[in-house]
């Protein structure tokens, strides 16, 4: 689809609902174009907790960091969904 049709709400609402209705696990791969619209998403997974980093990251989210040294594993193993990004000159997860 074109730009401004919804396709990103329409992922979020499908990951969202399978999570947290059904208790499954969704895999987001997002090539290309759509690495930056799977890091919003991400960011939008942290923030409604379906995707858990832990306190001490989502505090420093909080004040505009980044640092995935701040990632709680042992949190994150509760997370509900998993993202893989990649660009098409570039091997899966590089």
């Amino acid at each position: 689809g074109g730009a401004g049709v919804g396709k990103t709400v329409l992922i979020q609402e499908l990951i969202n609902n399978i999570a947290k209705g059904h208790g499954g696990l969704s895999v987001f791969a997002g090539v290309g174009e759509r690495t930056r619209e799977g890091n919003d998403l991400l960011r939008e997974m942290l923030e409604s907790g379906i995707i858990k980093y832990g306190d001490d990251f989502m505090h420093s989210m909080e004040q505009g960091g980044w640092d995935l040294a701040k990632v709680d594993k042992n949190i994150m193993k509760e997370s509900k969904a998993t993202f893989v990004f990649g660009q098409m000159n570039e091997p899966p997860g590089a």
